[in-house]
């Protein structure tokens, strides 16, 4: 039996538990500029401090021990170290020609961290999530308010940088591609494309995860649409999964999660944050608050993906 069969199997049966935030735990590691670096980057013309994707290069055993705390805590699915790692987001580090090294050595690190644990317990199947996060650029918004009809990237450029990176997750050894923290849809339809593309050359496809992002409390992403609006954008993609992650706590997500559970003839997916920031940049939500509102959420039937 393929992977892809054991996923959809394993979603008929149960919910299946995707891994937690890798920002907060790299910050657990308190790494400093030169951890970033490490030798090969260490004249590097720009700060790296910050640029956590790159540490699949200079901290692998950062990462992949990251990974393997989350499948030992009862992970099925992990998700790469790639939310930023496409050519276009990694120029603010002026690291675009390192993309698709970073998303091969990603992927390659959660593989290594799966496979470590199955080897345990080979009789519980686990998967790698290759990340496609929406980049720090919108196709569908101006960043000008002075010149509404500006754009700073263009969608053949996003469909360029989503296939390079969709290429080395592959490569890596993904088994589910996961589109994720979507706030603009055009972006998304950019990965949806490259990544459809990208399958048409392979001669097979990969499960496909769709996770958008409602910014605020009016219940739209940043790019304006609707749940319902998000939903009838990309269910044309067929994915395995849609859902939401990200911007709002548990608690502020639930009617958002209700929503598409009752719209979306696919499973639903959700990966709320700890609540939103207080006004130390902190979160107050723990994870006993979390797991009151998620076990509400699986009782009603809404969730089959949750982390």
């Amino acid at each position: 039996m393929t992977k892809t069969a054991v996923l959809k199997q394993l979603l008929s049966k149960r919910i299946l538990i995707l891994d937690g935030a890798m920002g907060t735990m790299i910050q657990s590691y308190r790494l400093e500029e030169k951890d970033y670096r490490g030798e090969r980057f260490s004249d590097w013309p720009v700060d790296l401090k910050g640029n956590n994707d790159l540490l699949s290069l200079t901290q692998p055993e950062i990462i992949k021990s990251i990974h393997l705390a989350y499948l030992e805590a009862g992970a099925d699915i992990v998700e790469t170290n790639t939310f930023n790692s496409t050519k276009i987001a990694m120029a603010d580090y002026q690291m675009s020609d390192l993309a698709y090294e970073i998303n091969i050595e990603s992927a390659r690190l959660a593989k290594l961290a799966v496979d470590e644990i199955s080897h345990k317990t080979p009789d519980k199947p686990r998967f790698v999530a290759g990340v496609l996060g929406p980049t720090n650029r919108t196709a569908s918004m101006s960043p000008d308010v002075n010149d509404p009809g500006y754009r700073n990237v263009t969608f053949e450029e996003l469909v360029e940088a989503y296939t390079e990176a969709t290429r080395g997750l592959i490569d890596g050894g993904a088994d589910i591609i996961l589109i994720e923290t979507i706030f603009d849809t055009l972006n998304a339809k950019a990965a949806v494309f490259a990544v459809d593309q990208y399958f048409e050359t392979l001669g097979y496809k990969l499960p496909v995860m769709i996770s958008g992002t409602i910014t605020d409390a009016s219940g739209r992403t940043l790019s304006g649409q609707t749940v319902a609006a998000f939903w009838n954008s990309l269910r044309h993609v067929e994915p395995i999964s849609f859902g939401f992650n990200c911007a709002l706590g548990a608690k502020e997500l639930r009617q958002h999660i209700e929503e598409i559970s009752g719209i979306a003839d696919v499973y639903v997916s959700a990966h709320p944050n700890a609540g939103l920031p207080n006004e130390f940049g902190e979160y107050d939500e723990s994870p006993e608050d979390m797991a009151v509102h998620i076990a509400e959420w699986a009782a009603s039937g809404y969730l089959n993906i949750i982390g």
